[in-house]
C-alpha cells in the first residue's frame, strides 16, 4: 500500500493511492503515524479517486525524529577521500526540516554550497529499543520512503564542530510522495535510486550496495536510542552528490531536483533562495 498526505481546503488529510494510480482520501482528519489504522481507514473510504496529479502534496508523515547514517556507500565515502566505516555513522535531522516532494528547497543565508542526495528512507512501525537480531528489527520496519538529505557543506564541513550545522536548516529533507508499506517491498537491499539536477543524471545506483544493510541498522540503532512509530531512519547516499563532481558543484537559485526510486515515487524540488 501506498501512503500520503495531502492538502485539502479541510486541512491536512490522510490518503492512498489505488492500484491504478489515482488518489482516494481517507475519512476523518490526519492522525498520528499508524500503519494498521491508515489501512483500516482505507478499507472504509467512500471517497471518489481523484488523478495523483490533481493533488496538493504534503510530506507523507511527520517524524519524532530523523536518523541519518553517513558514509554508508563505499563510494560514496571514497569520492570525499574518506575510508569506509567500520560502524555506521550517525547523525540528526529535526522534524521542522521536511518538506513534501514538490515543495521548495530553501538555500540558507550563508549557504555557499548547498549539496543533495538521495536516500532510502526507513519508517519505523513498532517501538525499538535493545532489539535483539536483525530479524526482530525487520519486524519493527513499517515501510519506505524516499529521502533528499539535503545538506549545505559549507556549514557541515568547514564551519567547525558537529555535522549537524549543515544538515538542519529548514527544507533540508524533502519526503515523500509516499510512504510504499514493508509488504510491497521484497528486498530493501534491491531498490534502485537515483537523482537529477536540471535534467542531468548525477546519481545513480541500488541500494545493494550499501555497506550496513536496514535490518544492521535498525538493529543497531535500537542499541542507542529508542524508536518510536514514525521515526525515519535515512539510510545515506551512493556516489554521485555536488561535493564529489569534478570540480565540485553546488545547487544554486532556480535549480530543479528529480529524485527517485523504484516503488517510492519521484521527488521535483525547485531550489529557492532564503528571504
Amino acid at each position: 500500500m501506498r501512503l500520503l498526505r495531502i492538502h485539502t481546503d479541510d486541512g491536512l488529510r490522510d490518503a492512498v493511492v489505488a492500484d491504478d494510480g489515482r488518489v482516494v482520501t481517507l475519512p476523518g482528519t490526519s492522525e498520528a503515524f499508524d500503519p494498521d489504522r491508515w489501512r483500516e481507514r482505507a478499507a472504509a473510504a467512500t471517497d471518489a479517486a481523484v488523478e495523483f496529479e490533481a493533488v496538493r502534496l504534503a510530506a507523507p508523515l511527520n517524524p519524532g525524529k530523523i536518523v541519518c547514517v553517513g558514509l554508508n556507500y563505499a563510494d560514496h565515502a571514497a569520492e570525499g577521500g574518506q575510508q569506509a566505516p567500520a560502524e555506521p555513522i550517525l547523525f540528526m535531522k529535526a522534524p521542522d526540516t521536511v518538506v513534501g516532494a514538490h515543495d521548495d528547497v530553501v538555500i540558507p543565508r550563508g549557504g555557499e554550497k548547498t549539496d543533495w542526495e538521495v536516500e532510502l528512507g526507513v519508517v519505523i512501525g513498532r517501538t525499538a529499543s535493545y532489539l535483539v537480531d536483525e530479524v526482530a528489527a525487520m519486524e519493527h520496519v513499517a515501510g519506505y520512503v524516499l529521502v533528499n538529505d539535503v545538506s549545505e557543506r559549507h556549514f557541515q564541513l568547514e564551519r567547525c564542530g558537529q555535522w549537524d550545522k549543515g544538515k538542519n536548516s529548514a527544507t533540508f529533507c524533502p519526503l515523500g510522495p509516499w510512504i510504499l508499506t514493508a509488504d510491497e517491498v521484497p528486498d530493501p537491499q534491491a531498490i534502485k535510486l537515483g537523482l537529477d539536477v536540471n535534467g542531468e543524471a548525477l546519481q545513480d545506483s541500488s541500494t545493494a550496495e550499501m555497506i550496513f544493510g536496514v535490518a544492521h541498522l535498525v538493529h543497531y540503532i535500537s542499541q542507542f536510542m529508542t524508536l518510536y512509530p514514525g521515526d525515519v531512519i535515512s539510510t545515506g547516499t551512493p556516489a554521485g552528490v555536488g561535493a564529489g563532481q569534478k570540480p565540485p558543484r553546488y545547487l544554486r537559485a532556480g535549480d530543479v531536483l528529480r529524485v527517485w526510486a523504484d516503488g517510492l515515487g519521484e521527488q521535483h524540488n525547485r531550489l529557492v533562495a532564503a528571504l
